[in-house]
């Protein structure tokens, strides 16, 4: 199984960072209000970044790094990031 770490950007320009087995699901949960309590209120969102793992504990790992990263630092995870 395939596990995603990403970092979505709300209506309000915030950056969140999550992880999920599903990122299309995961995606269209955040936008109806399902997926955060952080998100629930700052809808619609776009994902901005994505990075796979093979592991749920790789993916847990890599949101825990990131989220401790400043936003300049994510802001220029996202700029370089290619799809």
């Amino acid at each position: 199984m395939i596990f995603y770490t990403y970092i979505l950007e709300c209506a309000d320009g915030s950056l969140y960072t999550g992880w999920t087995n599903n990122l299309e699901n995961r995606l269209t949960a955040h936008n109806n209000g399902r997926g955060a309590k952080y998100t629930k209120g700052r809808s619609p969102v776009r994902l901005v970044y994505w990075e796979k793992s093979a592991c749920r504990n790789g993916a847990q790992s890599r949101e825990m790094a990131i989220k401790k990263l400043s936003r300049q630092e994510k802001k220029k995870l996202v700029e370089e990031f290619i799809p």
